[in-house]
């Protein structure tokens, strides 16, 4: 039995009449008739009702027909998907990050896409939270990548990587004697944060839920600004771990880890829920893992080759 047997027999179906599905599927009548009666006995059931004008199928038969069709339209699906792998893996990709993300993987993610998939014309673009996460519903950008939670019902998120917080302290403050820097002694310390714009962070307006909320001190700026800050100004921010490779040798000295768990954040990459380009997203992942530290790889990602949507 084989699939142009199948499309055979429901073509029949579909003109109810062998020298019309004959002419359907470009071949003589007398070549179908003799195409069907092979599968007949090879099943060893009648499929069709010859001696019926109209022809009609058998009530075995039909169940037959009916079970060709599925098998038919799921081999279409099968040579769909991989149609659409060879498609998407080329033509425009735009992809959306926050702006304490951008720095530590737009490079990567042009040099790997580049280099593996030199069809795909990338684009990426730096943005607020809230206006990532409305282009990704309206479909004006692919991918976004941002903290989680990302909290919106019709998106899917996949956690990419965790990494810790750093205190980056001025050698003015008094902070910089120490060795590590107690989540509570972060707000005893003039706080540099980049929300609702550059500014020192006021601790009367921080709520016991906040107190270890560190991803909205990054919203619309860069953590580098932050750094050239504080060199300026004194105090202190915090950085992000994946950003420590990013700051000059001499910088690193200022650099001081937070003690206890969870001083830390996720970091996400968001789709629509009905984004079905599998191949697309598995790229930029393949891309992630060569960009971020295996030891921050959220275990999905380190160990899963091929994610499914």
């Amino acid at each position: 039995m084989t699939l142009q047997q199948l499309r055979y027999i429901v073509a029949i179906d579909d003109n109810r009449h062998f020298g019309k599905a004959a002419e359907t599927c470009g071949m003589t009548q007398s070549t179908l008739s003799l195409l069907v009666k092979k599968l007949e006995e090879e099943l060893d059931v009648r499929i069709f009702d010859r001696e019926r004008h109209p022809v009609e199928p058998t009530e075995i038969g039909r169940k037959l027909i009916n079970q060709a069709r599925i098998v038919l339209y799921n081999t279409e699906q099968i040579l769909e998907i991989a149609k659409n792998e060879k498609t998407i893996l080329s033509g425009p990709l735009h992809i959306a990050l926050i702006s304490s993300v951008a720095p530590v993987l737009v490079p990567g993610l042009f040099s790997y896409l580049g280099k593996n998939y030199p069809a795909i014309s990338l684009c990426t673009e730096e943005m607020l939270t809230s206006t990532l996460k409305e282009k990704l519903r309206k479909g004006n950008v692919d991918i976004g990548i941002l903290t989680e939670p990302v909290g919106e019902t019709d998106l899917l998120e996949i956690p990419l990587y965790h990494e810790r917080f750093f205190a980056y302290v001025s050698e003015n403050d008094p902070a910089y004697a120490l060795e590590s820097i107690r989540p509570e002694q972060l707000w005893e310390h003039p706080l540099w944060i980049m929300t609702n714009g550059l500014r020192l962070f006021d601790k009367s307006q921080l709520t016991p839920e906040e107190t270890h909320s560190y991803e909205h001190f990054f919203e619309g700026g860069r953590v580098g600004t932050l750094i050239q800050i504080v060199n300026e100004n004194g105090g202190m921010t915090l950085i992000p771990e994946t950003h420590i490779n990013l700051i000059l040798y001499n910088y690193q000295k200022k650099l001081r880890p937070i003690e206890g768990p969870g001083q830390g954040r996720t970091i996400v990459l968001a789709v629509r829920k009905d984004f079905i380009h599998e191949g697309l997203l598995n790229a930029v992942i393949d891309a992630i893992r060569t960009i971020i530290p295996a030891v921050l790889l959220d275990p999905m990602i380190k160990n899963t080759r091929h994610l499914t949507l």
